[in-house]
């Protein structure tokens, strides 16, 4: 059987844009990233540690091709710097280890950050593939299709209803959690087939370039979970990560992740400077209409137009939520909805809830106190304590 990953190039753009900022602004950082599944599988997923020991193997003897090097220089904030440093990289499998734990699989990746922040979506992904080959029968992607027509229908009836000041515009967000490869790759060509005027890109880089789509993607929380390790003052850890990227991009991928501590805590940090400098917000957790208000009125009181910015949402998309949340902002501010499992693994058969996450780095605990509490990770209580002390964080 072909091995699950098929390219280094298919993975999350995000990954790649903070992967050039942190190699360079902290090429030293050592980090440790952990597997997690939220979820109750339908069977042991102990039971894929062999399975999945075999393809980050594959995965660790694969290199980039130059057409994938060159596809990446034709991004204008990708870096030739950062390109030559993946010509020469490969993933070392002694900087990640899978095992069986009972009927958990653990999987960890320990060693120089810029050597192990890629191991996160291939992970991710193989665990997904591997899992649903078990579980898919002859009428699987059947059903996937019929529930990808009844995407296409509301869309084309959401269609009908009258204009707004922003268009309704989405992409895929769901290389990580998807069904299947083959699956992922009829999904979006179907989409950009049936609906072009609302299907905008993907996330993955692989189909982006395959066919011919915006790659979308800024920052996740590790980027700036990471500066909590970076010897600048804790509480100022997030004005560091958001100064950072902007120094790196000069303007390009202007979305900021709000809820590494909370969109309060956030907001208290993105002032004027940061507001004018960054296009827009992306929504990963929380109420999205309390957060979407939130960011208006901080647009208000800092005495900026909310049409010139967008809000981008992203935790855990339907079409309906999108529509919803479409028809309350769209008058007052540009949107745009990024769709993950929804759109990749809607087969009727209960997706996983997994994660890679960051816990360590430079040998201290990291952590993220998300405005949706099962979101929180963090391997050390104190620490967990005192970053809610430093932010004012009650419940996270």
């Amino acid at each position: 059987m072909e091995p699950v990953v098929r390219s280094l190039l298919e993975n999350d753009l995000y990954k790649f844009t903070m992967w050039q900022a942190l190699l360079h602004s902290n090429p030293g950082a050592h980090a440790e990233y952990s597997f997690v599944c939220r979820n109750t599988p339908a069977f042991p997923l102990a039971e894929l540690a062999a399975d999945v020991s075999r393809e980050i193997d594959a995965l660790c003897a694969m290199r980039f091709r130059e057409d994938e090097l060159d596809y990446l220089r034709s991004l204008r904030f990708i870096k030739s710097d950062f390109v030559d440093f993946l010509s020469i990289f490969r993933f070392q499998r002694r900087f990640i280890e899978v095992e069986a734990q009972g009927d958990t699989l653990a999987i960890r990746a320990l060693g120089p950050q810029v050597h192990v922040m890629a191991f996160e979506i291939f992970v991710l992904y193989i665990v997904n593939e591997l899992y649903f080959r078990r579980l898919t029968t002859a009428g699987t992607l059947d059903e996937a299709r019929r529930r990808l027509q009844a995407k296409i229908d509301a869309l084309d009836a959401f269609g009908k209803e009258p204009p707004r000041r922003s268009p309704f515009d989405f992409s895929d967000f769901g290389l990580r959690r998807r069904h299947s490869g083959a699956w992922h790759d009829e999904l979006v060509r179907t989409l950009k087939s049936r609906v072009p005027h609302y299907f905008k890109g993907t996330s993955n880089v692989y189909l982006a370039r395959k066919f011919d789509l915006v790659p979308m993607g800024t920052m996740a929380h590790e980027y700036l979970q990471s500066f909590q390790a970076f010897g600048v003052r804790l509480r100022d850890f997030q004005k560091a990560a958001l100064e950072a990227w902007v120094q790196e991009y000069r303007g390009d991928l202007g979305t900021a992740l709000t809820d590494v501590v909370g969109m309060d805590a956030f907001l208290a940090d993105f002032d004027l400077y940061f507001a004018k400098l960054f296009d827009g917000l992306r929504h990963d957790s929380g109420d999205p209409v309390v957060w979407g208000e939130k960011a208006l009125a901080h647009y208000a009181r800092l005495r900026i137009d909310p049409m010139t910015k967008r809000l981008v949402f992203s935790d855990g998309l339907d079409f309906a939520t999108a529509f919803r949340l479409y028809r309350h902002f769209a008058d007052r501010t540009l949107t745009g909805f990024g769709i993950g499992t929804n759109l990749t693994n809607d087969t009727g058969i209960a997706p996983l809830n997994i994660v890679m996450k960051l816990t360590r780095c430079n040998g201290q605990p990291v952590a993220k106190l998300s405005d949706s509490p099962g979101k929180m990770l963090c391997t050390d209580e104190t620490f967990l304590a005192y970053l809610r002390q430093v932010f004012g964080v009650r419940n996270s």
